[in-house]
């Protein structure tokens, strides 16, 4: 009787030791089928995020050669790159692959136009035409998707 206790006492003890190879598998898949859900998600919000701080840099610029202009009687000759970063210090102008630069600004007496470009290589154009109308385009030369899912739109 008491040879069969302790019998008993050991199976118990080794069942409670820890968890099955199966157990284990099956937690490794499920921790593998979550992340293979969420890596595509987090990737495509940080696209859009990029994507977000080069439309803002864009805009930064829009506002910035509009002060120009109205300190030099509505002319907008003297918007260029390093004028823009003089009125608004935020506007980054230097070329950089981490994040949000202005990469083209053209100008002239009546009219302007702000290109700027972010890491996944999107490009957000803001333009001023002659009779005052603003239009905002993008581009998407490297991913082809990068603006509404093409490659190219208005925004």
């Amino acid at each position: 009787m008491l040879a069969d206790r302790s019998l008993c006492r050991s199976q118990e003890a080794r069942s409670e030791n820890g968890f099955s190879l199966i157990e284990l598998l099956v937690v490794c898949l499920i921790i593998g089928i979550l992340t293979a859900i969420a890596i595509p998600s987090f990737l495509s919000s940080t696209s859009k995020a990029s994507d977000a701080g080069a439309k803002e840099t864009a805009r930064s610029a829009q506002v910035a050669a509009e002060a120009i202009a109205t300190d030099n009687n509505g002319s907008y000759e003297k918007v260029n790159s390093t004028e823009l970063h003089n009125v608004e210090g935020s506007i980054v102008i230097a070329k950089s692959a981490s994040k949000s630069y202005l990469s083209a600004v053209t100008s002239s007496k009546n009219e302007y136009s702000v290109t700027a470009k972010a890491p996944t290589g999107d490009e957000f154009t803001i333009t001023r035409n002659t009779q005052g109308v603003i239009s905002r385009t993008c581009a998407s030369p490297v991913s082809k998707r990068g603006c509404m899912n093409g490659e190219s739109s208005t925004w």
